[in-house]
């Protein structure tokens, strides 16, 4: 069958029930504005080039005869330890940290989705051993593995130098690491819904007329537990970003020169009580896109609740 040969009320059912989510959503006030925030903090992030190329700075020039510069004309945030604009790193920092956000969010949740739906649809043996692995990880101190994950000398892996000291494997690195240890949530939550669902008729009768585990994986299961998969991984974003800050503010993540709102907080540590400013700055960012994305999450697990009214 075609999307031409669609019939129309299931079209309009479709789009019904997508348009009854975002009125339930609409009906969310702290979601929206939470959404609204967002979106102004992505705009405000992206605007860093375009703003360093019309002010005709360069973000990681440093400038020692004007450290802890305050706010002017020149510099609209001061300028911070090296001299460099504050504002534009908080905006480049922003880059960063919401990107290492969402692909982080994005890899662990494909890890977690896919141990889940494995251990959910075929049970048994392959269940438990799934289980027991995801439980080991869960019992794993995070902290103690962040840092022992976070302090691997990636030259002794085969990287040069070169690579192994510039920001883009501080990056990769902080990606690959909260990634690995950030899936155990998603597989259990998808592992539950997988459970459930393989004992719904319309699975029984797809196995019944011979279509094999993949199939039935990726056509009946799979867009059956979406819902519970966008909450999660809104959640999860906030999560993401604080442990990029706790890897960049213990000197394991994003490696200076390039700015993350998390090595911008370590590097102002010491200079709480001299220019506190270089603290306050990141760490409200931090915080309020944290709040924001969590409420965005309760949102959306509004709208998606089969139970709401409005």
């Amino acid at each position: 069958m075609t999307a031409l040969d669609t019939p129309a009320p299931m079209i309009e059912a479709a789009q019904s029930v997508w348009k009854l989510r975002w009125k339930r959503f609409r009906g969310h006030r702290a979601g929206m504005a939470s959404l609204a925030l967002l979106v102004l903090l992505v705009l405000f992030t992206l605007a860093a080039g375009p703003l360093a190329h019309w002010r005709g700075i360069d973000p990681d020039a440093t400038d020692l005869l004007s450290r802890y510069d305050p706010p002017s004309a020149d510099h609209w945030l001061g300028t911070d330890d090296a001299g460099r604009d504050e504002l534009l790193r908080l905006m480049f920092g922003g880059q960063i940290s919401l990107l290492v956000g969402l692909l982080a969010t994005v890899v662990g949740g494909l890890v977690g989705l896919a141990i889940g739906i494995w251990a959910g649809y075929f049970g048994g043996r392959l269940d438990a051993l799934l289980m027991r692995f995801t439980d080991g990880m869960i019992a794993l101190p995070l902290l103690p593995l962040l840092i022992v994950f976070g302090a691997i000398d990636l030259t002794k892996l085969g990287f040069s130098s070169e690579f192994a000291h510039s920001g883009a494997a501080g990056f990769w690195r902080v990606v690959v690491i909260i990634a690995v240890v950030d899936w155990t949530q998603m597989a259990r939550l998808v592992r539950a819904a997988t459970l459930s669902l393989k004992e719904r008729d319309f699975v029984l009768a797809a196995q019944a007329s011979g279509a094999g585990p993949l199939y039935v994986m990726a056509t009946h299961i799979l867009p059956n537990v979406a819902t519970p998969i966008i909450v999660a991984g809104t959640l999860t974003v906030g999560r993401v970003i604080l442990l990029e800050s706790v890897l960049s503010f213990l000197g394991f993540g994003i490696v200076p020169p390039t700015p993350s709102w998390g090595n911008m907080l370590n590097n102002a540590q010491e200079l709480v009580t001299t220019a506190p400013s270089l603290a306050v700055y990141p760490g409200l960012f931090i915080f309020v896109t944290v709040i924001a994305v969590n409420f965005i999450g309760d949102g959306l697990q509004h709208a998606f609740d089969p139970r709401s009214t409005r």
